[in-house]
């Protein structure tokens, strides 16, 4: 059944109606900003006053689009992190994933309290993400086990809410792999959040599918997401796999505007063509059972060797998902530089590098990949190589959304929820997601750019659980909150 929900919208500054090219949008916004982060970046608005704020190893505050303010005090230690409401109090809780794990509990968005939380056995995880495991409005946590190469591989575990405050361990992975970046979403729109994880050590990809009893399932090869196999090789704590790419960090986001959430997977790989390289995954949808396809030979993307971190982003509004893709070596094999890099799309599966024509050049080698929106300008901002760049697009037609769950049917943060847009003959989607690339987090709220659309649009929200919603006639140029009831 489809059911309408009221909303209400926040007026945003307007600009210049209709999408326009621009060139060099992006300005290094450290100094202005007092941005001081240099671990990786997961943003959130953690006080609710409209300003995405961002967690850094350090918490810093977003003083009204203006400055970044770090919060002393905070009860937070530097680490790693992701943002959501595990208690559905309204404000986003932190969990720091490194190490033996913390929680900490967000008290009115004035100040963070550490709740107690089982020990990770994933000793050093390099990621982790948030998601409603069995749909009871509940988060729950799934955090990746990475390794002490040669000498151990640590596992993956698998954390369930019991609503009352209090997570218990419900799955440890048995054979271990190295898990690096870990994401999800509700690719195939079932109402149910699966996990995708990117895997070292040229080990193939996992993709989670929950079962009744909350005991995740590998149905990558079954997908087409495992990487591309060829010869099996032994690993450090007896498992036995064929070889397929040393895989970083992915993200899940929809590529072609068909309504479905297609996958990139970032391999860095070494000169030997038997490792895989980055692949462009496109989901068939439901006439080919949601199964992916690959579209990597001929999109442009230009091979280097050190690939880490990617974030998916519409930096430009014009409707498209863009790429952005970190590099963690400076100088490569044979002497080669190697730069993060910066790939608009093009459409068609086609991605054009315009880093420098867009300011962002020669980077340092980093992790840090996540986009935000944190001056409410319309337009999405990035943090990358410990620096805020600010983007000064000026392009008009975007929507934001935020949903918000009820936290009985839904959990409060909407993770596991996915929108869709119609404007003229695409289907723009965009989902609530946790954990993009490795251990990175783009702001919760959803942003579309509308490229030359200019009129209001009729949303369609796929909540966990299968809910699904209908909202009418949105204004561009606006943020707006829509909340489940």
């Amino acid at each position: 059944m489809i059911v309408r929900f009221t909303i209400f919208a926040i007026s945003l500054s307007l600009l210049t109606a209709g999408w326009v090219e621009t060139y060099g949008q992006f300005k290094n916004g450290n100094t202005q900003w007092k941005f001081q982060g240099s671990s990786k970046a997961a943003f959130a608005d953690f006080n609710n006053d409209g300003w995405v704020d961002v967690y850094s190893g350090v918490l810093l505050k977003n003083d009204g689009g203006k400055k970044f303010v770090a919060v002393k005090d905070s009860g937070i230690p530097s680490g790693e992190g992701i943002w959501g409401d595990y208690n559905n109090d309204g404000y986003v809780d932190l969990f720091l994933f490194t190490g033996s794990g913390a929680l900490f509990k967000n008290v009115d968005g004035k100040k963070f309290e550490k709740v107690s939380f089982p020990k990770l056995p994933t000793v050093n995880s390099r990621s982790a993400v948030w998601l409603d495991v069995n749909n009871d409005a509940h988060l729950d946590l799934y955090v990746g086990g990475y390794e002490i190469w040669t000498k151990k591989v640590h596992p993956d575990a698998v954390f369930l809410n019991d609503g009352k405050g209090s997570f218990k361990e419900v799955w440890r992975q048995k054979d271990c792999y190295s898990a690096r970046g870990v994401t999800s979403a509700d690719f195939d729109s079932d109402g149910v959040t699966n996990v995708f994880v990117s895997n070292y050590r040229l080990q193939p990809n996992f993709l989670m599918k929950f079962d009744a009893n909350n005991q995740p399932q590998d149905i990558a090869k079954k997908f087409g997401v495992m990487g591309t196999p060829s010869t099996v090789i032994n690993y450090t704590g007896g498992i036995k796999y064929p070889i397929c790419g040393h895989t970083i960090g992915s993200c899940f986001g929809d590529l072609d505007n068909d309504g479905q959430i297609d996958l990139f997977v970032g391999n860095f790989s070494h000169p030997p063509k038997i490792q895989n390289r980055p692949q462009f995954l496109r989901n068939l949808g439901p006439k080919g059972n949601y199964k992916f396809e690959d579209k990597s030979k001929d999109t442009g993307l230009a091979w280097q060797e050190s690939f880490a971190s990617p974030a998916l982003g519409d930096f430009d509004n014009d409707g498209d998902l863009d790429l952005y893709f970190t590099t963690v070596y400076p100088t490569a094999s044979g002497g080669i530089k190697n730069y993060p890099v910066l790939y608009r799309n093009e459409g068609n599966w086609k991605f054009k590098n315009v880093t420098d024509e867009q300011k962002l050049s020669k980077l340092a080698a980093t992790y840090q990949a996540a986009w935000a929106d944190i001056d409410n300008d319309g337009d999405l901002d990035l943090c990358s190589a410990g620096t805020i760049f600010i983007n000064e697009a000026k392009a008009a037609n975007w929507i934001k959304l935020q949903l918000v769950g009820d936290g009985k049917k839904v959990n409060h943060s909407a993770i596991g929820a996915t929108v869709r847009i119609k404007t003229g003959d695409k289907t723009i989607a965009r989902h609530v997601e946790t954990g993009t690339g490795e251990g990175n987090q783009n702001e919760l709220g959803l942003h579309f750019g509308l490229g030359d659309h200019s009129e209001p649009v009729d949303i369609e929200i796929i909540w966990p659980g299968k809910h699904k919603q209908v909202v009418k006639n949105l204004k561009p140029g606006q943020k707006h909150v829509v909340s489940f009831k």
